[in-house]
């Protein structure tokens, strides 16, 4: 049996908030017992809405955050135990905004070596040389290497940030939000430069976003959080041929089409997003769930796997 190259266990992540002045703290588990595995070569696609637990995840990932509970593992090791040097050479991230993530006091050629500095690789000319090389890869022109990120467009500032994580040759990259930030028309270049690159360079992608139009473009296999927990997990086509889970048709209900006379969409979830410090008994789904019993009240469903399509919900639509 093949090892995943990246595996969470039963992750769990509990935060002390605070609950008001004279309240003291209490317990907000943003993410809450997720398992899931990352094969070489795949992208998988983590999908929610707003506050689900989806960046909290690529943070214990990435070691900026530590689990509560659980357990990582990286090529069938534990994370704990693998350096941090060397961690950060074989993971990197993509973040949302890129204007926020680049330096702007530091040129884009100076940005973009930055990983062979902390690293220590070679001399001056071998640096040099990966940067020119890297910038090519990406599309962005030689004269942009003197430049600052506020000269930069969007999508030429989401290149360098490409462009500094490839300096490492990485095996998973995690992409969070990487084109929520960017124009829709620089959207889809953005897309198939990860997908060019994955199918050259051999990479594995993690891409994190709440726009289902991103993962149905560049994924592979998507999974849908919802309240800390992944609620159902299925390869890209037959998750959006056949949503199983009253959450994920609603979700795809919502997507906007190019269809004027269809309108807004609607999600029909009724109330708004629960409250994360004082979730729902029983299935958190049910107080927006068209389908939810008693049953849903009082008892969480377990995640339940059929011809490769997990989901946890009593009420799901049979697999095809």
């Amino acid at each position: 049996m093949t090892t995943a190259l990246l595996q969470t266990e039963d992750i769990t992540k509990v935060y002390q908030v605070s609950a008001g002045v004279f309240k003291g703290k209490r317990s907000l588990a943003a993410v809450n017992g997720v398992s899931i595995d990352i094969n070489r070569g795949e992208v998988v696609g983590l999908v929610g809405e707003s506050g689900c637990g989806k960046s909290t995840i690529a943070k214990i990932i990435l070691s900026l955050e530590e689990a509560t509970s659980g357990q990582v593992y990286f090529d069938g090791e534990p994370m704990a135990t693998i350096d941090r040097k060397e961690r950060a050479r074989r993971i990197q991230p993509i973040f949302q905004d890129p204007y926020s993530s680049l330096n702007p006091r530091k040129s884009i050629g100076s940005i973009i070596s930055l990983p062979y500095r902390v690293h220590q690789i070679g001399n001056k000319a071998e640096m040099e040389a990966r940067v020119t090389e890297i910038m090519d890869t990406v599309g962005l022109p030689p004269r942009f290497r003197s430049s600052y990120p506020n000269q930069l467009s969007g999508g030429q500032r989401q290149r360098v940030a490409i462009a500094r994580a490839l300096m490492m040759k990485p095996e998973l990259v995690i992409c969070d939000e990487p084109t929520s930030a960017l124009d829709v028309s620089v959207q889809s270049q953005i897309l198939n430069l990860l997908l060019d690159l994955r199918e050259n360079r051999g990479l594995t992608y993690l891409i994190i976003t709440h726009d289902l139009s991103v993962v149905e473009h560049i994924a592979s296999r998507v999974a849908v959080m919802y309240l800390g927990r992944i609620v159902e997990e299925a390869a890209t086509d037959k998750l959006f041929q056949n949503p199983r889970h009253p959450y994920t048709q609603a979700l795809l209900t919502s997507v906007l089409t190019p269809e004027p006379r269809l309108g807004l969409p609607e999600t029909h979830l009724g109330i708004a997003y629960p409250n994360p410090i004082d979730p729902p008994p029983g299935c958190t789904f049910h107080p927006r769930c068209p389908k939810a019993t008693d049953r849903c009240q009082k008892d969480s469903p377990q995640p339940v796997s059929e011809k490769d399509h997990m989901v946890a919900c009593y009420f799901a639509e049979p697999p095809q």
